[in-house]
């Protein structure tokens, strides 16, 4: 009895002081209101995420499982013609209503309302144009660009599942706008619950059109799922959804149309490299192989975007206004969520191996996955730039650098794409580890971000950390020597990051972010 008694006084005292360290943090961030804004954000675009992520990515690897790596491939190939068409459709939609209406849904709700309707009916009408064209176009681009005369009803079908996402960017960047991330994160649990079965059923049932059908069907959910979440959040913030008239309209020619054209050199491109990956020899399973191994650093990306997607609003919201600790979040938060998971897959490529199945074993697809998730590290090191260029309405920025990219990538691939998957996935690597040379050092002399948090020595060791262990994985080190070398890196890069958050950095004084200079 008296052991009892002690056992509960001993976790009576555990449960104290566990509250009394946790309290002083949490009375902190109440006490800021833009870190309240943002935990709150984090929260709950996690919480939805988690869960919507997890059951795509799984229906993923059953449906590469299924159809095999050419029909993996067809599926890869597919999505990526509907990803350049989107660009043209998606007028930069999405990014243009989360920066405006979380710029002016408090000082100026008319102006978020029309800009609300406004991205609506553009989203409405250049959805349904291009999927329309896509609809007519398909055949001929099934036959003489694809060479996959079979493609043409996938693609068709892909035409209304290309609508529906163009509307549905439109949403999430007004969604994102009102700082709705609760009903953001319901939403993506309820779409993620009801793709699962829709995807794995449609592919069970009639192949690689059935997985397409399933798509759609998830698709038309997250539709109506967002329409009802818009109109309960403008309610909420007294806004009227109105187009009347004209006056809104000059934001699409100085903010969407960059954000367009910063687009339009990224998926056409992406799309004629993955086009000259299925023109090799066995280039379908080539392009199975690539979409497989591009399945995991995509998912990390979406997970760091989401968790990350409040600081857009906050960012366009304190406009005007110098934050250096939300400042340096922004340029970190994104990266440290994509490093930290990749390190066990670069250390341990085989892991993609053995979740997709016999079919993409092999060093070719080991190579590939190592290749696509140090790309994938330098695209979220990049994420906190592009925010700042959005908030900042500095968007031809980001087309030049975009512009620089595409080159880049056109150069390499061609040159590489000979080796397959994992030539293209050295493509990518070789494009951004370009672009990141050439607009990093204009960034940061122009004092768009924090100097001391994205170069830097601590920066520097992070990078040599994942250079190090993939060095390991490529040269096939043993076990042991991988674990070792897994152990020291991640070591290593938390205490470099940890670093790098300090409100001085040692080797480096953070500078505020201002304006362009003169």
């Amino acid at each position: 009895m008296s052991s009892t008694r002690s056992l509960v006084f001993l976790n009576h005292v555990a449960a104290h002081r566990l509250t009394d360290v946790l309290s002083r943090p949490i009375a902190r961030l109440r006490s800021s209101p833009i870190g309240y804004r943002l935990a709150q954000g984090v929260f709950w675009s996690f919480s939805g995420s988690l869960v919507s992520r997890g059951l795509n990515l799984l229906a993923f690897i059953l449906v590469a499982r299924v159809l095999g790596k050419i029909g993996f491939g067809e599926f890869g190939i597919i999505q990526s013609t509907l990803g350049m068409f989107a660009v043209f459709a998606g007028f930069g939609l999405g990014l243009t209503a989360n920066k405006h209406v979380a710029e002016y849904r408090e000082k100026y709700p008319d102006r978020a309302g029309r800009i609300i309707a406004l991205s609506e009916f553009v989203a409405l009408l250049c959805g349904g144009i291009t999927a329309l064209a896509l609809a007519l176009l398909a055949p001929w681009l099934a036959t003489h660009t694809l060479s996959a005369p079979h493609l043409a009803g996938a693609l068709r079908v892909g035409a209304i599942l290309l609508f529906l996402n163009v509307l549905t960017g439109a949403q999430n960047g007004t969604l994102a706008g009102f700082e709705a991330f609760r009903a953001i994160a319901l939403r993506s649990f309820w779409s993620g619950l009801a793709a699962f079965p829709l995807v794995v059923a449609g592919v069970y049932i009639a192949g690689l059109i059935g997985a397409v059908w399933g798509l759609l069907g998830s698709a038309a959910i997250n539709w109506l799922l967002n329409h009802l979440a818009i109109r309960r959040e403008a309610r909420r913030a007294g806004i009227r959804i109105a187009l009347d008239g004209l006056s809104e309209w000059p934001v699409l020619w100085k903010f969407s149309l960059p954000a367009t054209l910063g687009g339009i050199v990224v998926m056409p491109v992406i799309w004629i490299c993955h086009a000259m990956l299925i023109h090799q020899a066995n280039g379908y399973a080539q392009m199975g192989t690539f979409n497989a191994a591009s399945a995991f650093p995509n998912m990390l990306s979406f997970m760091a975007f989401t968790m990350t997607a409040p600081l857009l609003p906050l960012l366009a919201s304190q406009q005007g206004s110098a934050s250096t600790p939300l400042d340096r979040v922004n340029m970190l938060s994104t990266w440290f969520l994509g490093v930290m998971p990749a390190l066990p897959l670069i250390a341990f490529p085989a892991i993609g191996e053995w979740i997709f199945g016999e079919q993409y074993r092999g060093e070719a697809f080991r190579v590939t996955l190592l290749l696509a998730v140090l790309t994938n590290c330098i695209i979220l090191y990049k994420q906190g730039l592009a925010r700042v260029l959005a908030a900042k309405d500095l968007m031809w920025w980001g087309f030049l650098s975009n512009g620089t990219w595409a080159v880049a990538l056109l150069i390499s691939s061609f040159y590489l794409v000979r080796w397959g998957a994992a030539g293209l996935a050295l493509g990518f690597l070789i494009a951004y580890v370009a672009n990141t040379v050439v607009f990093i050092p204009l960034y940061t002399w122009r004092r768009l971000v924090p100097k001391g948090t994205i170069v830097s020595v601590e920066a520097g060791i992070i990078w040599l950390s994942l250079i190090a262990l993939a060095g390991l994985s490529f040269a096939g080190a043993p076990l042991w020597l991988r674990l070792a070398g897994l152990g020291i890196s991640t070591l290593s890069t938390l205490c470099a990051f940890y670093r790098l958050n300090a409100p001085t950095p040692r080797l480096f004084r953070s500078e505020p972010v201002g304006c362009l200079r003169s």
